[in-house]
């Protein structure tokens, strides 16, 4: 599908100028434009990815030592970022394609209709150019491993959690089946009553979910990874701390910013009588200032709790941690990570 839509970039030719400008200069215009561009955030990064990827580290064998494990983070974060920037050169393609057909002076009157409503449901004639006929099927094909994949990382980000954090254990079998009933369950249940529309509907909202719930698992993440208690002679650097606080802070005045105006904005034009709105008012501003509370009281909690140790009285053990572990024949042993006693029992991909 990448290759696809980039394929149809290079036919249609979207001005690079624009593009380049969009990326760094962004602009939102349009009825929902500011709602799809949360939700293309939350779906990007997807809070529980992130859980997902410091469960992966303990799968990786490494040097137990502060080298080899400084090594090992840094090829992590060059992984991680590899497989984000090919995500934002996709995305880059598909609003490229779609914004230069779209704004095309000779359109077809079907395709007029398409851009229009442009959803996931017709957004297939956008690869006419490459696919031809075959274009519906083969798009159809890879939302089809898209869903696949997702499911699959939210499944395996639930079972570190659930094992990992709530000390919750089950049969293999039950917890797939478990997992995968309620991950596929409620989108059946709109697909069938509200058709592909709906479907398309839910996706944005699904995604428009994960970005407000994002900062619950940002921050704690980001406090924890800079905390000299928590990770040592591991923590992240200066810089790291100021443009990871950066990006958070960002994206968490953004979801602020969305969700007062829409909700203020759709109060203020719906059709309700005054009582009824002001009945939803009383009910909604005090759980959004829940929601921003929350926030506030995960960004300044302090957090005394001491997990690393300190091995500095401990000559052999800073010997250890500084050049690793030797094994009977002299030779340094290349482990997996440091697991903890309650992640002992997680089996780890292979």
């Amino acid at each position: 599908m990448a290759a696809c839509f980039f394929g149809e970039m290079s036919y249609v030719k979207p001005p690079m100028s624009g593009v380049i400008k969009g990326m760094f200069v962004p602009k939102l215009s349009g009825q929902g434009a500011t709602g799809d561009a949360i939700a293309l955030l939350g779906a990007l990064i997807m809070p529980h990815n992130l859980f997902l990827h410091s469960a992966l580290v303990l799968s990786r064998k490494i040097l137990n030592s502060v080298r080899g494990i400084n090594e090992a983070c840094r090829y992590f974060l060059i992984e991680s970022g590899f497989a984000l920037f090919v995500a934002f050169l996709i995305n880059v393609a598909v609003i490229s394609v779609s914004g230069t057909v779209c704004s095309s002076s000779n359109l077809s009157s079907q395709n007029a209709a398409h851009c229009s409503d442009l959803t996931l449901d017709s957004a297939s004639f956008l690869l006419k150019n490459v696919l031809g006929r075959s274009s519906s099927t083969i798009y159809a094909i890879a939302l089809l491993a898209s869903g696949q994949s997702s499911a699959i990382t939210g499944t395996y980000a639930g079972q570190y959690i659930m094992q990992g954090f709530l000390d919750l254990k089950m049969k293999r079998w039950l917890r797939n089946l478990m997992t995968r009933t309620i991950a596929i369950a409620p989108s059946l249940v709109v697909s069938i009553i509200g058709g592909s529309s709906g479907a398309g509907r839910l996706i944005v909202i699904a995604s428009m979910i994960l970005s407000f719930e994002l900062p619950f698992a940002l921050i704690p993440l980001l406090k924890f990874s800079s905390s000299s208690t928590k990770m040592g002679p591991h923590k992240n650097s200066m810089i790291i701390i100021v443009i990871s606080w950066i990006l958070g802070l960002g994206i968490i005045g953004i979801n602020v910013y969305y969700l007062v105006t829409a909700f203020v904005g759709w109060l203020m034009h719906n059709s309700l009588p005054k009582v009824g709105k002001v009945f939803i008012g009383i009910i909604v501003f005090p759980l959004m200032g829940i929601y921003v509370g929350s926030v506030i009281y995960l960004t300044f909690r302090k957090d005394t709790v001491q997990t690393y140790i300190e091995t500095k009285n401990n000559t052999a053990m800073q010997t250890h941690v500084e050049k690793g572990f030797m094994n009977p024949n002299g030779e340094l042993e290349l482990n997996h990570g440091p697991i903890r006693e309650d992640l002992a029992d997680i089996p780890l991909p292979e």
